[in-house]
C-alpha cells in the first residue's frame, strides 16, 4: 500500500476513536449528573388545582378526543403509558 493511504487510514482511525471517546464521556457525564440531581433534590409536590378549572377541562374534552388521546399515548409508548389525568398546562 501507498504510505499516504496508510497515513489517511491512521488519521481516520484516530478521529473515530476520539469522537467515540468524547461521546462516551458526554453520555457518562449526563447519567452521573441526572443521578446526582435526583439524589439531591426532593420530589416536587403536586399543585392542587381548583375544582372549577378541573371541571372546565373535563367538560371540554369529548369522548372522541379522549379516545384519540388514549390511542396516541398507547401508540407512542407502545402500550407502556397510561393516561391518568388530562389538564391544561399554564
Amino acid at each position: 500500500m501507498n504510505q499516504e493511504l496508510i497515513d489517511a487510514f491512521v488519521l481516520l482511525l484516530i478521529g473515530m476513536i476520539t469522537v467515540f471517546t468524547v461521546l462516551a464521556l458526554v453520555v457518562a457525564t449526563g447519567r452521573i449528573l441526572i443521578w446526582a440531581v435526583n439524589r439531591i433534590t426532593k420530589e416536587v409536590p403536586n399543585i392542587k388545582k381548583t375544582a372549577h378549572s378541573t371541571l372546565q377541562v373535563e367538560q371540554s374534552i369529548t369522548p372522541q378526543k379522549m379516545a384519540a388521546i388514549v390511542a396516541a399515548v398507547n401508540i407512542v409508548t407502545k402500550g407502556k403509558g397510561k393516561v391518568t389525568n388530562i389538564g391544561k398546562v399554564n
